[in-house]
């Protein structure tokens, strides 16, 4: 493909992405992107949980973000059961659902109800948790910079750990801990410089970031050091490690395992302290195109309990109880977004080829991650059959911007016009959480649906809630 200035996606001949294939039937769904119930009902029209899209739309309005509740639940169940008959054999395993992928306190209740543990990283995450009464003692505190007040928030309610980020945050919890007069569960996060092939903004183990304390200059050992020389105030359960997101094997867990049970090996060593905990992150991928190939929860937790398992007999220890953070693999194939089209707009490109432009009355307010992170989606016609010829489109959003762009690529039926519904899968991760007001927009509900009825579990924002902002 010839380079052209304003990017390959303008270059001569240009007709999609390698992977994106010409659909023999463009109403066909990928099952690997959506949640287990949605389906094409005999209208040719989509449906989730038996409730029809077109119903959705009229009820609720577009856009729209429509969670399978069961879906959602029965992924958080799968992977607490899975880690937890596969690590058994060893020293156990806890799930921590990662509040950031999309949180509210009905998914808060529903997490509780599965006996997953909730991770949180901000005062407002904790502040949902409490609001639908998730219990302190399953909830862990992320953040890199955490406030005196969040660190207070969190021991006053009892959190089972609080992720350290820096040399700076043991102060703030000594501090918070000795005026409240408790101690501070807490856990080093290591920054062991592997790097997750996934796009920069996401790849959080390499050196040169934000996160965690470094392994390579010392800064973890010594974190470990501070910790253990202030028992009155902090306890240490054990070793924090992440390295990215959208991660489809296990290759990247085992350089980071194999580092950070190298400094798990050297606290018991060199302070004589046996860490009972070790929690090796989340960042497990989901298929949002046909691309992608994410592995199931039965087969992440087996290569994870193998590679743990190895390093700690190659380190002469014993396996710590593991915990893992599940985010996006439990929230995002269950949620498709829905959207109206307004205009359909044909584009003639170089070299012949041609895409229509399909804007929806959504966009990067909803939906950030396409322009943010270059993310792909995938997106179907949702009220109809279509039996007209797939061509390349682009949805595109309603936004000033030239990069509000909801999915680059995909094969539409020749015939979309405005009024269609358009669906577009796996947006239940950081789409609802990173959604924003630009353009004075108010965000989406977010609609539950469950055994063939729909209710609101986040309301739509109004004019009149952006309105009450200004003094």
């Amino acid at each position: 493909m010839r380079a052209h200035e304003a990017g390959a996606l303008h270059a001569e001949g240009y007709r999609g992405p390698a992977w994106l294939e010409t659909p023999v039937d463009v109403n066909a769904l990928v099952p690997s992107l959506w949640a287990t119930s949605v389906r094409r009902g005999a209208d040719g029209a989509l449906t989730v949980a038996g409730v029809a899209a077109a119903e959705l739309a009229r009820e609720f309005g577009t856009p729209c973000y429509v969670i399978d509740e069961d879906d959602f639940r029965s992924r958080a169940r799968e992977f607490k059961q899975q880690y937890a008959a596969v690590f058994a054999p060893l020293s156990g395993a806890d799930v921590f659902y990662a509040g950031k992928a999309f949180l509210c306190a009905e998914v808060a209740r529903w997490i509780d109800a599965e006996g997953l543990g909730l991770d949180v990283c901000t005062g407002g995450e904790l502040a949902v948790a409490r609001r639908a009464g998730f219990p302190g003692s399953r909830i862990g505190m992320h953040g890199n910079n955490k406030s005196v007040a969040e660190i207070r928030d969190g021991l006053e309610y009892g959190v089972a750990r609080i992720v350290v980020d820096s040399l700076d945050e043991i102060d703030r919890i000594e501090r918070v801990a000795a005026e409240l007069g408790v101690v501070a569960p807490v856990l080093v996060r290591v920054n062991v410089g592997v790097e997750a092939h996934t796009h920069e903004f996401i790849a959080t183990a390499h050196e040169d970031q934000k996160f965690g304390l470094s392994l390579a200059g010392g800064q973890a050992l010594e974190a470990v050091r501070r910790i253990l020389d202030r028992p009155d105030t902090m306890r240490l359960l054990g070793l924090h490690s992440h390295i990215g997101s959208q991660i489809f094997d296990t290759s990247g867990f085992e350089v980071s395992a194999r580092r950070v049970l190298a400094l798990h090996a050297t606290v018991t060593k060199q302070f004589g302290v046996e860490l009972p905990e070790l929690d090796l992150g989340g960042g497990f991928g989901i298929a949002y195109t046909t691309e992608h190939d994410p592995l199931p929860p039965a087969r992440l937790a087996a290569g994870m309990a193998e590679i743990v398992e190895r390093e700690c007999r190659a380190e002469g220890v014993a396996v710590p109880r593991i915990s893992i953070e599940p985010g996006r693999a439990i929230a995002g194939p269950s949620t498709f977004t829905l959207y109206e089209v307004g205009t359909v707009k044909p584009v003639q490109l170089d070299g012949g080829a041609s895409r229509i432009y399909v804007s929806v009355d959504g966009g990067m307010s909803d939906n950030i991650r396409t322009a943010l992170y270059d993310a792909n989606y995938s997106c179907t016609v949702a009220n109809r059959r279509s039996d007209a010829a797939p061509v390349l489109a682009r949805v595109v959003g309603r936004h000033c911007e030239s990069g509000d762009i909801v999915v680059m690529d995909e094969f539409l039926p020749s015939d979309v016009h405005g009024g269609d519904l358009i669906a577009v899968p796996g947006t239940g991760a950081y789409c609802r959480a990173l959604s924003s007001q630009y353009n004075h927009t108010p965000r989406p509900p977010v609609v539950a649906v469950r055994d063939g009825a729909a209710r609101v579990i986040v309301r739509r924002e109004t004019i009149d809630d952006i309105l009450a902002l200004d003094v």
